[in-house]
């Protein structure tokens, strides 16, 4: 009896000992922002740190939200001004509970685009015309709202059409389900190569933070550990990502991720996302703090209801990125 009991103990203990952490549940957008996360995960910089990542692709920002902060995921790469727009009651769907989200990592800074069809030729022909977004309060929505201004529309003077993430946003464009859309870098590459007019661009604004990781602050508290094993495991992608010697790997990941993608696309996303210092991915990980400066103007300037908002240590906090490369330059595992 004994040695069964003994027996049953050492099972129980080698089991629980085996078990495999559970994966890092990740949700994005469709598109070329996320390759350093493809390049962590295709060679071994997250396992390096102990970190196993889920990938989920969300149809829009209502989704990724809704499940980030019901818990469904732990970590989302999504716009920063939804950051904003939840934890101020301001987003596109209602909540359950308070969002409390946090940024915690850099993304994609600026390369939007407002993309429209070939015929339309100026922003003043988009009067009375229908626009597509993924959520028309929040996201990308206001700085193609300012772009808009800018060309002498009013609010009145056109329409916005939920059609979805950016990536199903460009396949309607090319569908010709909208005549316009802002679209990221390097999504809108296609549709430009196709034709498809530019009409305004982000950098007329202004830096602009757009893509960015988010988690609840609650998650991040609590697991502050594995928050820091993903970001030393991403930005040490990054750093094999933007090495020029490691393009041709790269462009080959690139495509297993986006088959559609021809090697001539994937160098032009490359170029289109690490060659510019005023947009693309930022190559050391961090949050354009210029580009929050102006999500933050333009949600005070168009968010409903109306409210100043400047402080960004409200939405961001990147605490635990600079445990990580404090850990990375000590050498620390």
């Amino acid at each position: 009896m004994a040695r069964a009991l003994a027996a049953l103990v050492f099972a129980m203990s080698f089991g629980a000992g085996a078990a495999k952490a559970k994966p890092l549940e990740l949700i994005v957008f469709y598109g070329g922002a996320n390759w350093p996360v493809w390049v962590g995960m295709e060679k071994g910089t997250f396992a390096s740190h102990g970190m196993e990542i889920h990938l989920s692709r969300t149809p829009g920002s209502v989704y990724l939200v809704k499940n980030l902060v019901e818990g469904r995921f732990d970590l989302g790469f999504a716009t920063f001004d939804n950051v904003v727009a939840y934890d101020e009651g301001q987003g596109e769907a209602a909540l359950d509970r308070p969002a409390d989200l946090v940024a915690v990592l850099g993304g994609l800074s600026g390369g939007l685009r407002l993309v429209v069809d070939p015929k339309i030729r100026s922003v003043q022909e988009l009067r009375g015309r229908s626009l597509a977004v993924d959520a028309p309060s929040t996201g990308f929505s206001l700085l193609l709202r300012k772009m808009l201004e800018r060309g002498g529309l009013a609010p009145a003077d056109y329409r916005f059409e939920n059609l979805g993430g950016t990536g199903e946003r460009a396949e309607a464009l090319m569908q010709g389900k909208t005549v316009g859309t802002i679209l990221t870098s390097p999504i809108d590459l296609v549709p430009i190569a196709k034709g498809y007019r530019v009409l305004a661009d982000s950098k007329d604004i202004g830096p602009y933070q757009a893509t960015l990781f988010v988690a609840r602050r609650e998650w991040a508290r609590a697991h502050g550990t594995e928050l820091v094993a993903f970001i030393r495991g991403y930005v040490e992608a990054l750093d094999w990502l933007a090495d020029p010697a490691h393009r041709d790997e790269a462009v080959a990941i690139y495509r297993k991720y986006l088959p559609k993608a021809s090697e001539d696309a994937a160098r032009e996303a490359w170029s289109a996302l690490l060659d510019s210092a005023d947009e693309g991915i930022r190559r050391d990980g961090r949050i354009d703090r210029e580009g929050v400066a102006t999500v933050l103007g333009l949600r005070s300037e168009y968010g409903e209801p109306r409210k100043a908002l400047g402080d960004a240590s409200r939405y961001v906090d990147e605490s635990w990125y600079r445990k990580a490369i404090d850990e990375s330059k000590g050498g620390a595992k």
